[in-house]
């Protein structure tokens, strides 16, 4: 597999071709394998003890203090929503926990662009769909659109796993300042690092035949080994460059790289000899380096992903902004 990590000059331009920025089309054709990809084990909800589960464990971990600030700020009802839920399974560990938490009435509302996924989720999502008092609904929809939530309504505001590397970089901040607009609590969004390993985003990266990263054009191509070719946008971002694209909209409570190290010393047989597999000790230092590293600026940019947690700003504070 040949992989480029500089600018190229892409095989068709964005200009030329309409599937070139098709986030969709990839992840409807990658249908059930991206379920198995992604997101972690959609029947074992909590099950993040996973060697590869360094990120999801973090996200949760932050999703979950968010949870606790708002049920302890007395909230009996939750309103979320999760732009780009894929199959759904972040949101239905979302609407499950808040049950389980004490939340009486729960309205929870995921979309994305790829119909397949949306299918999927809504076949998933039963079982939390049926909880008392729980509204869950899942939808085709584009963050092209405004969302349709009124402001200030919504207490959780989701955007993970690279939703807005396939989005036009020109429409980024746009995008920021409709979560800013709906959300009353908390914004968690996760993006694909700049200095991260390579990925297909659809599927793991040795079904790839040949990957190429266009970072003048924010595009990736990619041939898998069974002759499919996609072509969709991916914009990788930098720290500095999340932080000032959803800090000019909301007040950013932190910034932190997500898996720098463990991704690349997990055992994997598709890459590395059983031989090469460490102890536990190693896993438990590696977490350690984390913490250590995961908001250097020397460091945090070569991490998988980034994840930006915000809030709101005061009333006065945007009033004074706008004047």
């Amino acid at each position: 597999m040949n992989v480029h990590r500089w600018p190229l000059t892409p095989r068709h331009s964005p200009a030329d071709s309409a599937t070139a920025f098709n986030a969709a089309s990839a992840y409807d054709q990658a249908g059930d394998d991206y379920l198995t990809y992604a997101d972690g084990d959609p029947v074992n909800l909590f099950g993040f003890e996973g060697r590869y589960a360094y990120s999801d464990r973090r996200v949760w971990a932050a999703i979950r203090r968010r949870l606790d600030a708002l049920r302890n700020a007395g909230a009996r009802s939750l309103r979320v929503v999760d732009a780009g839920c894929g199959p759904g399974t972040w949101l239905r560990r979302v609407v499950v926990h808040a049950h389980s938490m004490g939340f009486t009435r729960i309205v929870a509302r995921g979309f994305d662009v790829a119909e397949a996924q949306i299918r999927r989720a809504r076949v998933l999502a039963r079982d939390a769909a049926g909880l008392p008092g729980v509204e869950l609904r899942f939808e085709v929809s584009d963050l092209a659109r405004p969302l349709p939530e009124a402001d200030n309504s919504i207490d959780l505001a989701l955007c993970l796993y690279c939703v807005l590397n396939h989005a036009p970089i020109a429409d980024v901040r746009r995008v920021a300042g409709e979560f800013a607009r709906v959300t009353r609590g908390y914004f968690i969004v996760t993006v694909r690092a700049v200095g991260s390993q390579p990925t297909i985003y659809v599927d793991s990266i040795d079904k790839a035949r040949d990957l190429r990263q266009d970072h003048e054009h924010d595009l990736c191509e990619v041939d898998l080994h069974d002759g499919r070719h996609l072509s969709f946008a991916s914009h990788l971002f930098t720290a500095v460059e999340l932080r000032g694209i959803i800090g000019g909209a909301m007040e950013v409570d932190e910034v932190r790289g997500l898996d720098l190290f463990h991704n690349r010393f997990a055992p994997d047989a598709r890459w590395n000899p059983a031989t090469l597999v460490a102890p536990e000790q190693f896993f438990r230092e590696l977490a350690c380096l984390e913490e250590t590293f995961a908001t250097d600026p020397n460091f945090i940019d070569r991490a998988t992903h980034l994840m930006a947690v915000a809030h709101p700003r005061s009333a006065r504070r945007r009033a004074a902004m706008r004047d």
